[in-house]
């Protein structure tokens, strides 16, 4: 009687559909599964899980943000997550980094970004929390609370990069400022990709042919 009792409670509940919709149920299942490795695989979503730089133009519309940082001092000592995540503990961090990621992904994929990118307020606090921390000894440092005018309330009453403008992205962060770097981007392009266009390399060459050997024409 128990048994039959248990047995009867476990298939009252079960997800095994009736024999006639098994295969169709299989055919579903494993299409939905297929496609999300596939969405995992296209967007890259490992290397968020890391601290690499270049996880965060996976989305092309970082590029700009990329290129300026790679070109700017905070290269050498501070990374996107040293900036953008909090680095109070290892919960906060990949909470706030699962929580920004989602968002991202969604305005990317539905094409809804705006025009000029800014900082959240969430993310500002963050930021500006970051940059106490990483320059709290020049934030109490005594030398510029005697020689820079209203410095200890100018510390306190605005974000840094009100004043600290250009650092590190720079006022102005679209392509068609910042331009593209010369290096190849891997995870634009294939690894050891040509960065200059066949059909312009076969142009330089063909002038380089011409100018040395005038006769040739």
């Amino acid at each position: 009687m128990v048994n039959y009792r248990s047995r009867r409670f476990l298939f009252k509940y079960s997800l095994i559909p009736q024999k006639k919709w098994r295969l169709a149920a299989i055919i579903l299942v494993a299409s939905f599964l297929g496609l999300g490795f596939y969405v995992l695989k296209l967007s890259n979503a490992v290397s968020y899980l890391s601290d690499d730089p270049k996880a965060c133009i996976n989305c092309h519309l970082m590029t700009p943000q990329y290129i300026t940082w790679n070109h700017s001092s905070h290269r050498e000592v501070a990374h996107c997550n040293d900036c953008h995540v909090p680095q109070d503990n290892l919960f906060s961090k990949f909470y706030f980094k699962a929580k920004d990621g989602l968002y991202h992904s969604s305005i990317f994929t539905l094409r809804a970004e705006p025009q000029v990118i800014k900082a959240l307020q969430p993310s500002v606090e963050v930021i500006q929390s970051n940059c106490i921390r990483c320059h709290e000894d020049r934030v109490v440092d005594t030398k510029l609370t005697a020689s820079v005018a209203d410095h200890a309330v100018h510390r306190t009453d605005r974000t840094c990069w009100e004043c600290h403008r250009e650092v590190p992205h720079g006022r102005v962060k679209s392509l068609s400022s910042v331009g593209l770097q010369i290096e190849n981007i891997e995870v634009h392009t294939k690894e050891k990709a040509a960065v200059i266009p066949k059909w312009l390399k076969e142009t330089i060459e063909a002038n380089k042919k011409s100018t040395n050997n005038p006769t040739a024409k």
